[in-house]
């Protein structure tokens, strides 16, 4: 599985929906700039959050887009480890196991 072509896929799907659903797209976007904006939390702290929930929701495309974001947003893998044991400890075993892939396209995404 290839993070990047995972990441590339899901957008690629977005741009479709939205060519379609303009209206709704943007406004999604809108929201999304919205929520992540720094405020009390700062960017990374919103992205870590966002991963965890992903993480979850077992939603893959979700984790590729936050993982990327978070280290973006200066997230360490120290601290996607640390989001992936809360999301552990709330979720159990599949929390787990999509930890571990968002710690692979942390890796990959890191690795050029």
């Amino acid at each position: 599985m290839s993070w990047t072509t995972t990441l590339t896929e899901a957008q690629a799907g977005m741009e479709d929906f939205a060519a379609g659903q303009t209206a709704t797209a943007e406004r999604f976007d809108a929201l999304h700039g919205t929520s992540m904006e720094a405020g009390a939390l700062d960017a990374k702290q919103k992205e870590l959050m966002a991963l965890a929930i992903g993480i979850s929701k077992q939603c893959v495309d979700c984790i590729a887009f936050h993982v990327q974001a978070s280290i973006e947003a200066g997230a360490t893998r120290k601290e996607i480890e640390e989001t992936i044991g809360v999301c552990i400890l709330m979720g159990g075993g599949p929390a787990y196991m999509y930890g571990v892939k968002a710690l692979k396209a942390f890796d990959e995404f890191t690795a050029s």
